[in-house]
């Protein structure tokens, strides 16, 4: 089963409930599991309204303690309590955006396990590290540094020039980076693809080898795009 994975990042109200109960209306798709990470402000409505069907929630950051004076900071055991299955760690935007390092993401990873949820740890290199031909050896250094000892883990590959740029690598650049990680990471662990993932493209990259689902951002905002990229894991 492929997991295809959507990202919100800071977006939706409680309006937006609209788009998961087009999901929920909607048959489970062949060969795909559904994962939805709004913001932490409609994880619990979102896993209320889903629970007992096709369609998780997830969570998209949260603190490497369980609790604590860390003002606007929210607990992996937080996100667990509002029923939360997964997190995501590590995302371009936050190592960009907040300075996390390959350390704080292996904390929050490590949080995550211990609040028993799973993380969806993050890596990518960005264009200058493309071109300079150091990819592979960039997400190398970004596993060794961010991925904890934990039983449950799944890892998602984000070019980040490939970001909401509309850009996306070729499918043999693709398996090149999943070949690698796969390799390193050995079986059990899951590796998903994120960087302008899309209708349009989702089919070609799910067929990918070591592609096991795909890490959606802007296109999981409107249902009726999640959905075609989930289809994409039968095509």
């Amino acid at each position: 089963m492929k997991l295809i994975a959507g990202n919100w990042k800071m977006n939706g109200l409680k309006a937006s409930v609209a788009e998961l109960d087009a999901l929920l209306a909607a048959p489970a798709p062949e060969g795909a599991e559904l994962l939805v990470c709004p913001p932490a402000t409609l994880v619990a409505s979102f896993a209320r309204r889903a629970s007992g069907s096709h369609v998780k929630v997830g969570g998209q950051d949260c603190h490497w303690l369980e609790s604590g004076a860390h003002t606007g900071d929210v607990s992996a055991e937080m996100l667990a309590d509002a029923g939360a299955t997964h997190i995501i760690v590590g995302h371009s935007e936050r190592r960009a955006d907040h300075g996390e390092t390959d350390a704080v993401v292996r904390m929050k990873a490590q949080g995550v396990a211990r609040a028993g949820l799973v993380p969806i740890l993050c890596v990518g290199e960005t264009l200058a590290e493309r071109d300079s031909g150091a990819t592979l050896e960039v997400i190398a250094r970004q596993l060794e540094g961010s991925v904890p000892d934990v039983r449950a883990l799944v890892i998602a590959y984000e070019p980040v020039w490939a970001i909401g740029t509309g850009r996306t690598p070729t499918t043999s650049q693709v398996a090149e980076v999943h070949a690698a990680i796969a390799a390193r990471m050995g079986a059990g662990v899951r590796i998903l693809y994120g960087g302008s993932v899309k209708p349009g493209n989702a089919a070609e990259l799910l067929a990918v080898p070591h592609v096991d689902g795909a890490l959606v951002g802007g296109a999981s905002l409107k249902a009726a795009d999640f959905l075609a990229i989930a289809a994409g894991a039968a095509a």
